[in-house]
């Protein structure tokens, strides 16, 4: 048998086609690059939890709020400022400034450490909340976060119901760990010390945020496709100008076609037939 008498392999080992595995293999591939765009990644992650880690420790330390607090937020800045030094996106970078800073300035009012962590948890709770709320109006907060991401804005919520339903799942996700952290955390702002409480929010952290996107992309790598809504306005605006360049080199020929047919109308009207006559009438008398 030659290499052009094999047959050729269009199933998986699943058994599934060969171009299907291919475009699911790709669209889990999207789905992992979006996530990790959309929630920043390992330096998101680091940027998000460098400030608290620093203040926990250093307070455990020493037990100086002042301290604690300037140098959670002046890392904060720093990594804030090495962003826009490398031209990154500082969504992440500066929304770690504003909650370091939001618990800064709570800490130091009150004069109690365990504040600093408190716009933090009550961010956590509205968060949470807000999956669950959103997702019950039919509008998963989790499909507009990611929607722009994947290029489909809003298209999911009326064009493609199977997209519409894993955002929803994922959405309860996120709204059900975020609760079930807040239900641990805010027990122990009234029970536990300062240390106490810090670190347990350090080690609350990662995993639960992790949790929450394994599960994202649970569901959306088994989910329709996304509509690219951005490929669609290019293709309609690509129709839209060929359609224009269309009626433009008709109206072109027009013009052409009118001014052949207006030169032969001069060339049959009365007063051409007639100069030609004079020339025609010997040719009859002959």
């Amino acid at each position: 048998m030659t290499s052009d008498d094999r047959p050729t392999r269009t199933t998986g080992p699943a058994g599934e086609p060969v171009h299907e595995q291919d475009a699911a293999a790709d669209g889990r591939a999207v789905t992992e690059a979006a996530l990790f765009e959309a929630f920043g990644g390992v330096r998101g992650m680091v940027e998000t939890v460098l400030p608290g880690l620093l203040f926990v420790t250093i307070y455990t330390v020493n037990k100086d709020l002042h301290v604690s607090a300037i140098a959670a937020l002046a890392v904060s800045l720093v990594l804030a400022a090495a962003r826009l030094v490398r031209k990154d996106t500082v969504k992440h970078a500066f929304g770690g400034v504003f909650g370091v800073a939001f618990g800064v300035v709570f800490a130091m009012m009150t004069g109690n450490a365990k504040d600093f962590y408190l716009p933090g948890m009550l961010y956590t709770l509205g968060l949470g909340v807000a999956y669950i709320v959103t997702t019950l109006a039919g509008a998963p907060l989790i499909g507009l976060i990611l929607g722009p991401v994947f290029k489909e804005n809003l298209s999911w919520r009326t064009r493609n119901p199977g997209r519409k339903k894993a955002y929803a799942k994922a959405s309860y996700a996120w709204g059900a760990i975020l609760l079930a952290k807040c239900a641990i955390l805010f027990p122990l702002y009234w029970w536990a010390d300062t240390t106490h409480l810090g670190w347990i929010l350090i080690a609350l952290k990662i995993p639960p945020f992790l949790l929450a996107v394994w599960l994202t992309w649970l569901f959306l790598a088994k989910a329709p496709a996304p509509i690219d809504v951005f490929a669609e306005m290019e293709a309609k605006e690509k129709a839209e100008e060929e359609a224009k360049a269309e009626r433009e080199r008709r109206a072109r020929e027009s013009d052409v076609l009118g001014r052949v047919a207006d030169d032969l109308y001069q060339d049959v009207t009365p007063q051409a037939l007639a100069a030609e006559q004079p020339r025609q009438a010997p040719q009859q008398r002959g």
